[in-house]
């Protein structure tokens, strides 16, 4: 006859549950378990990575993005908690609210707040990848941010443009031509993050269909004549991209 658990067993096994995904009772109380998680398995050596990417690591654990998405699965989307990991302010808590927010619940007035918190490129790629995109609200946030004088802010803008690109497989190509003058007049920025943010925003949308390659490489063309340094790079970034053979055989296949 099987033994039903003593007490003292069910303590034993209780108090070896993640603390994280144990039942709370408010986003609060959820945030510092997750917190207390995160402070437990980040590494000084991933600190110390993370500076060779530029990204911060003075409010970092130093947790590897995989091992953040396999937690995230665990914890499960839930807007409130998203909400209190981003208050935290801490790098990782940040990667992991992108992750288990719930797009249908985000909001233009939080795609703002969040945006304006952008101050590397992880957290804004990262968010613009996993969340913003998958808003409706999206195409307008490209459109709003594209003019912003904030570094992060304005790599936002063609993050999440690239992003749609990737991923937004209703939008017709009209959404995307109409950015392509946003692009043009933003190639000028000579920012380091925004002219990358550029390149790719142009890159994937020339590789969305044939009709969109052949308008974006029209518009990389022109970078790449154009006689200011940083217009040019990108042009130039993009065209060895757009016209490699493979992406050139993919397009014609489709």
């Amino acid at each position: 006859m099987k033994r039903s658990p003593t007490k003292s067993t069910r303590q034993s096994k209780s108090s070896r549950r993640d603390p994280s995904t144990a039942t709370v009772h408010s986003p609060d109380d959820a945030g510092k378990s997750v917190l207390a998680w995160l402070k437990q398995h980040g590494t000084k050596h991933n600190r110390e990575g993370m500076k060779r990417y530029g990204l911060p690591s003075d409010k970092a654990f130093g947790i590897p993005v995989n091992v953040l998405q396999k937690y995230a699965k665990q914890l499960g989307r839930n807007h409130e908690l998203a909400a209190a990991l981003w208050e935290t302010g801490w790098y990782e808590a940040r990667m992991l609210a992108s992750f288990v927010d719930e797009p249908e619940r985000v909001t233009p007035a939080q795609m703002d707040r969040w945006c304006k918190d952008f101050d590397n490129w992880g957290i804004c790629d990262t968010v613009c990848f996993f969340l913003f995109d998958r808003t409706p609200y999206a195409f307008d946030k490209v459109e709003q941010w594209a003019t912003s004088s904030e570094e992060f802010a304005r790599r936002g803008a063609f993050a999440l443009l690239a992003c749609l690109a990737l991923h937004e497989k209703n939008a017709g190509d009209s959404r995307f031509l109409e950015c392509l003058p946003m692009i043009e007049e933003a190639a000028k920025d000579e920012r380091n993050f925004v002219k990358k943010g550029i390149s790719w925003a142009l890159r994937a949308v020339g590789r969305r269909n044939r009709e969109l390659h052949i308008a974006s490489v029209k518009l990389a063309q022109r970078l790449a004549a154009s006689q200011q340094s940083t217009p040019r790079w990108v042009g130039k970034d993009v065209l060895r991209d757009l016209t490699k053979p493979a992406v050139i055989r993919r397009l014609k296949s489709r």
